[in-house]
């Protein structure tokens, strides 16, 4: 899930739009108290945030999610129509990992976005992965849920390895089935729906961190 705190409903619908049509989920808010309400009930895997809002405003905003344990590794960029100098360093410095002025095409915006996921998730290569309870060894090929051993075949530990590795992007069936099983025959998607329901049982109560999205895939829930 994306956050956008923007003010302005044209750009923020725009943004939201072009997200969402980039297999994002992503939700927009005017302001800070509606975007708080928000990350309490459920954690953002970036946040796109401008500077000039009503009330509380994005630098204060910025502040409070870098001086909070919960939320200091958030990935946060910054997009505000303020091009000066000072401004983006003000930003940088309390903690944005990037910066995009006004006005910006929204494709670049897209893919920046794509890029700070990817630079600021889960290394190519990690050997530990944890979300919630869930607790993954790349080198060990173990898995375990609030501390006990969970039991999983060797393609049932790629399917998590992979979706862990990608944590917060909505994969599409083909994209899984392509890189889990190495072959791409359209009609044997069913056999990732097949694996993932028999790991979501396994997972018990972890299992909802694969979520499904209607229409494109699966995404696991980005770490909390």
């Amino acid at each position: 899930m994306i956050y956008l705190v923007e003010d302005d409903d044209n750009i923020r619908q725009l943004v939201i739009y072009t997200l969402q049509n980039t297999g994002f989920e992503a939700k927009g808010f005017s302001n800070g108290r509606d975007f708080w309400q928000a990350v309490a009930e459920t954690r953002p895997c970036l946040v796109l945030l401008d500077i000039m809002l009503p009330g509380e405003d994005g630098i204060a905003i910025l502040k409070r999610l870098r001086a909070s344990k919960a939320t200091a590794g958030l990935p946060v960029m910054m997009l505000t129509a303020r091009g000066t100098e000072y401004d983006k360093v003000l930003g940088l410095e309390t903690g944005a990992d990037d910066y995009l002025a006004k006005p910006f095409g929204m494709m670049e915006m897209a893919a920046r976005v794509k890029n700070l996921l990817k630079r600021t998730g889960p290394k190519a290569g990690a050997d530990e992965y944890r979300s919630g309870a869930l607790a993954v060894s790349i080198p060990r090929h173990s898995v375990s849920v609030n501390g006990a051993d969970v039991a999983l075949t060797l393609k049932e530990f790629d399917l998590l390895a992979y979706l862990l590795k990608n944590s917060g992007v909505v994969l599409s069936r083909d994209r899984i089935l392509q890189a889990v099983w190495d072959y791409d025959f359209e009609g044997e998607t069913r056999t990732v729906d097949t694996h993932i329901l028999t790991l979501r049982n396994k997972l018990g109560v972890c299992g909802k961190l694969i979520q499904t999205v209607r229409g494109v895939g699966y995404r696991m829930k980005g770490s909390e």
